[in-house]
């Protein structure tokens, strides 16, 4: 089998990165009296699910992106019974964006997509949001540098977003691949696990939070670091090709 058959293809936010420094920098700057009663795992966690269910299309009240970026973090904390004000919010978002152009890639992550590489085997990426934003991102950890331009795929670009099943047929149709030798390498639950499960592509959970499962979608495993995803990916491949 050609290995360019296989693709592996990676999310972004806090897949690549630890996503939660940007928001610890936003809150500690903001209400640094609240911090000694703050679980920031829990917070990420809910910040996250925020950031994801006031934006969808299935969520019948959705708001626009620029709402939702304030509205997150006035929901997010109520949950933990501390009250901001939507000046408040706009601050910690301003905060926040500015810290998320500041960050570098989990350890193994470079490595371990070179190894993929070197194998011969399709390597990308695939995340959710604004063209412009997540570029910048992607820069500011140096990955326009690791992958091919053609192997980026972007939500706000292709007018498709996780977890519809249909921009992961679009990207086996860009890359020449098929789900059944595609594997994702993602972190949220809503969006990759079943955007992945639902395209019948292989899924390895990276699960650094310790999250639960949200529904009965089945990744094919799950991961706290690098480490164990380079075992479990080389393992899924090297049993699909024997």
């Amino acid at each position: 089998m050609n290995p360019q058959q296989i693709g592996i293809f990676f999310d972004v936010d806090d897949t690549l990165y630890d996503h939660l420094q940007p928001l610890f920098e936003a809150l500690q700057t903001v209400i640094p009296e609240q911090q000694e009663s703050l679980s920031y795992g829990d917070v990420y966690q809910r910040f996250r699910y925020y950031s994801e269910v006031l934006v969808s299309p299935q969520n019948p009240h959705a708001l626009s992106l620029e709402e939702m970026r304030y509205q997150r973090f006035i929901l997010t904390l109520k949950e933990f019974e501390i009250e901001i004000n939507e000046d408040q919010a706009k601050q910690m978002q301003a905060i926040y964006l500015g810290c998320q152009y500041d960050i570098r890639p989990y350890d193994g992550v470079v490595e371990l997509i070179h190894e993929l590489k070197d194998q011969g085997y399709t390597v990308g990426l695939l995340t959710n949001g604004p063209a412009e934003h997540q570029w910048k991102k992607i820069c500011a950890l140096h990955m326009d540098q690791v992958f091919a331009r053609d192997r980026i795929f972007i939500s706000g670009e292709i007018g498709l977003e996780k977890p519809d099943p249909a921009i992961f047929a679009y990207v086996n149709r860009q890359t020449d691949t098929s789900p059944e030798y595609s594997y994702f390498i993602g972190d949220s639950w809503r969006n990759d696990v079943v955007g992945a499960v639902s395209a019948h592509w292989h899924m390895i959970w990276f699960n650094a939070r310790h999250a639960i499962r949200e529904s009965d979608h089945m990744p094919d495993t799950e991961a706290v670091n690098y480490t164990e995803i380079r075992t479990q990916l080389l393992a899924m491949i090297d049993t699909q090709l024997s």
